[in-house]
């Protein structure tokens, strides 16, 4: 008769096939980590979340982060106490204290300065504009005004210009910056450039420059006293005018009885003479005729 075995099966020693996996991804470098640091990082975010979904929580923390930036926000050392202007004519300093009214004192937090630099440099006599808060409570603000280079007189219009055709200021009447040099038509401003150079080559009879006209949106006159007009080519103006200067200086062209010099055609000029000066002429030629036939 068999005899049954009672004793206890051996234990296996290996680990079994889930223990090993864990054992595998607690080896690797992150997940320790995530348990020490994630998981109360994630209970406290929770927490948090939890006090901030009651209304009178956000409200209460709302109320003291204000409360905190008005108390650092009012320190002395962050008021700002005056304004100054620097680099600005007597109108513009008066335009820029209407467009930016300060009530001073005033804390420097409050103050944007980038949306102030662009209000004054909507100014059409403002280049360019840099504010900074000084220390001793100063906001300084540096202004690079536009100056003037001529008057242009369109239809309904007396404006300054600057070099680059830009506006500066409207004008009431020419006769306060007679000083300058006086361009006229419609799209004269968009090529005051060329309209400076003009005026520089008409140097030789700059007392007897009334203005200079732009015609057809493509070309110049030059105006002068007694009546007098230069009529320009639209290609390379500046040229033409320095040849009939360059006729004015060797045979004193623009003092004889002429009303018209046309250059429109560079390589043909054009005298047109006055009409009393052309009746003249013809009263002279029939006196000549006379004699000869009596």
């Amino acid at each position: 008769m068999q005899q049954v075995d009672h004793r206890t099966p051996r234990r296996d020693p290996a680990p079994s096939r889930w223990a090993y996996r864990m054992h595998r991804l607690w080896l690797t470098p992150y997940v320790p980590r995530l348990l020490r640091v994630g998981l109360p990082l994630a209970v406290s975010a929770l927490a948090l979340l939890y006090v901030f979904m009651q209304p009178e929580n956000r409200t209460a923390l709302t109320d003291m982060i204000a409360e905190i930036r008005r108390t650092v926000a009012e320190r002395p050392e962050f008021m700002v106490t005056e304004m100054t202007i620097e680099n600005a004519s007597e109108e513009l300093t008066a335009d820029i204290k209407e467009i930016l009214p300060m009530d001073f004192p005033i804390s420097s937090f409050d103050i944007d300065l980038v949306a102030m630099q662009k209000v004054v440099e909507q100014l059409d006599a403002v280049a360019h504009a840099n504010l900074r808060v000084k220390p001793g409570g100063v906001l300084e603000l540096a202004v690079t005004e536009r100056l003037p280079s001529v008057v242009w007189r369109a239809p309904g219009l007396l404006e300054l210009l600057d070099g680059q055709g830009r506006r500066v200021a409207a004008l009431e009447e020419r006769g306060r910056r007679s000083d300058l040099p006086l361009i006229a038509g419609i799209g004269a401003d968009t090529e005051v450039p060329e309209a400076l150079k003009l005026h520089a080559a008409a140097a030789p009879i700059a007392d007897r420059l009334r203005g200079i006209v732009r015609v057809g949106e493509r070309r110049w006159d030059i105006v002068l006293d007694r009546g007098q007009k230069i009529m320009l080519p639209e290609d390379e103006p500046v040229i033409a005018l320095e040849r009939v200067m360059a006729l004015h200086e060797a045979q004193d062209l623009l003092e004889r009885d002429l009303s018209v010099v046309d250059m429109r055609n560079p390589n043909r000029a054009t005298l047109r003479m006055r009409p009393d000066a052309v009746a003249n002429l013809h009263m002279i030629k029939g006196i000549e005729l006379g004699d000869i036939l009596q």
